[in-house]
């Protein structure tokens, strides 16, 4: 009787040939012939398992598949900011509006490379940016900046008691420093304002160090919390860490008042907490440099040691170049050689030297009196356009006669509003009228434009009146209509229209 074919290795993947998954003995052929053939057949198929086993691709029939490296890794929560800029990006309407952006744009919605920094460029385009000039131009950096946050007339600057890193703007600043806090404060907290920055939890969430937050903003007034936070300073733990904005304060644009600033220093120095100073906005609070700098001189002249992270990406128009300062003060030379060893070490593992070219222009700039000079004329130029944006906008909706009260539109300062407005409405905004923010409400003023800021004005009050039947924004004739473009609510009506006025 001849054997049944072998189906045993039916599990295979069925694209093998047939005559190797079922093997048939021969009758005709004789004994040892048979055995021999039966034995390369085997061979054979042992060798074909072998392979589909390493590579890991058998059927569903094998209880096991090879796991890859990163099966387990999950995505990352996406960052706010750069999530209203996606949304944006993927929007095909050309009409479309973003006021989630941080950095500065022109009354024509344009990025801005300010003409110091051109000139700039063409004084250090000559240079040869060797090895050996490095640290000389890094050492400059630290200086320069120093005299702008500190004063240049200052006893910190007079006597040099401070220490300095260049960064990869604040970000990196505030990263090397709460590395820093974790290694020598390794029980430490460090307090937020409530709101802060959102990259704040981030980085010193990274380093390992707990984070808290302080009262800060007051949803009701759209202003400063003051009773609450200086409740919160006084229950803090003695010396404990502090993250303070010292100016154009980031989401709210809500800053204390100087006689505030020297009641927060005062309690300050009787807790002996450690003030920590994110300076992304000089200059853009009120035009002035120097006025903006006036919460750290207000703790200088308490006798504070203090720690500061500087960008330059904002008011020299560098957000693509990454430049910044870390500078800490000290008590005597000892201390600051030895505070600056750790400092390069953090750094040195972090991203090693930061890029020479960046460093050079904001050294040249601040370090030549002339084109410091005209720098600071066109930092002013770039403050105003945004006061009067803020006040035209609160013009807007006060004449649309809104049921709210849009004062904290120009008591804010800086680069953003804090406007109010509900994740909901933002979410309405976005999806009716193509205006894209952060959930929080947060305005990027550099975003509204003379010509958008009376659709920015009219969207704002459709989404935000209480009685459906006062919105205006059924009154399309002054809408230019194409069905093809983008779908946009304008009142009760619901119309495909680009909703955007004819003025944009």
């Amino acid at each position: 009787m001849e054997d049944e074919p072998h189906h045993c290795f039916s599990f295979l993947p069925t694209f093998l040939p047939l005559h190797i998954l079922i093997y048939t003995p021969n009758p005709v052929l004789p004994e040892h012939s048979r055995t021999k053939s039966a034995a390369v057949f085997f061979h054979i198929l042992t060798m074909i398992i072998s392979r589909f086993l390493r590579r890991g691709i058998l059927t569903s029939t094998s209880p096991t598949r090879r796991r890859s490296w990163w099966d387990h890794v999950t995505p990352a929560l996406k960052d706010p900011i750069n999530a209203v800029t996606d949304a944006f990006l993927a929007d095909p309407c050309p009409y479309k509006i973003n006021l989630g952006v941080g950095a500065y744009r022109d009354d024509k919605g344009k990025p801005v490379v300010l003409q110091r920094v051109r000139e700039a460029e063409g004084k250090i385009g000559a240079t040869n940016f060797l090895e050996s000039t490095s640290t000389a131009i890094s050492s400059k950096l630290v200086e320069e900046s120093a005299k702008l946050i500190y004063r240049e007339d200052s006893d910190v600057i007079k006597e040099r008691r401070f220490i300095g890193i260049p960064a990869l703007s604040g970000t990196s600043a505030c990263c090397i420093f709460a590395e820093f806090q974790k290694r020598f404060y390794p029980d430490s907290t460090i307090y937020f304002p409530d709101p802060t920055w959102s990259s704040h939890r981030n980085i010193w969430g990274d380093a390992h160090v707990p984070g808290r937050t302080f009262h800060y903003y007051h949803p009701d007034s759209k202003g400063l919390n003051f009773v609450a936070l200086i409740d919160d300073v006084k229950n803090a733990p003695d010396g404990s860490f502090f993250l303070l904005h010292p100016c154009a304060h980031n989401p709210t644009g809500v800053d204390p008042t100087d006689e505030q600033w020297r009641e927060i220093s005062s309690l300050f120095k009787v807790k002996n907490h450690f003030p920590f100073f994110d300076v992304a906005y000089q200059g853009f609070a009120s035009g002035d440099v120097e006025r903006d700098a006036q919460a750290i001189r207000i703790f200088l002249e308490d006798g504070h040691s203090i720690g500061c992270a500087q960008s330059f990406a904002k008011n020299l128009g560098l957000y693509g170049h990454r430049v910044g300062c870390l500078s800490i003060l000290y008590n005597d030379k000892i201390q600051a050689v030895v505070i600056k060893s750790q400092l390069k070490q953090i750094s040195n593992t972090m991203y090693g030297s930061p890029p020479i070219h960046s460093i050079s222009l904001v050294s040249k700039i601040l370090s030549n009196p002339n084109i410091k000079a005209l720098w600071l004329k066109e930092v002013k130029v770039m403050a105003t356009r945004i006061q009067i944006m803020r006040a035209t906008l609160r013009e807007a909706l006060e004449r649309l006669r809104s049921p709210l009260n849009w004062q904290h539109i120009t008591n804010q300062v800086r680069m953003f509003c804090f406007s109010g407005l509900t994740p909901a409405e933002v979410d309405q905004l976005a999806k009716e009228f193509r205006i894209y923010m952060t959930h929080d409400g947060r305005i990027s003023m550099a975003g509204v434009t003379t010509k958008n800021v009376d659709y920015v004005a009219r969207a704002i009050h459709e989404v935000t009146a209480s009685d459906r039947d006062t919105k205006i924004l059924h009154n399309i004739g002054a809408y230019k209509v194409n069905t093809d473009i983008c779908s946009t609510s304008l009142g009760t009506n619901k119309t495909r229209a680009r909703g955007m006025n004819l003025a944009l």
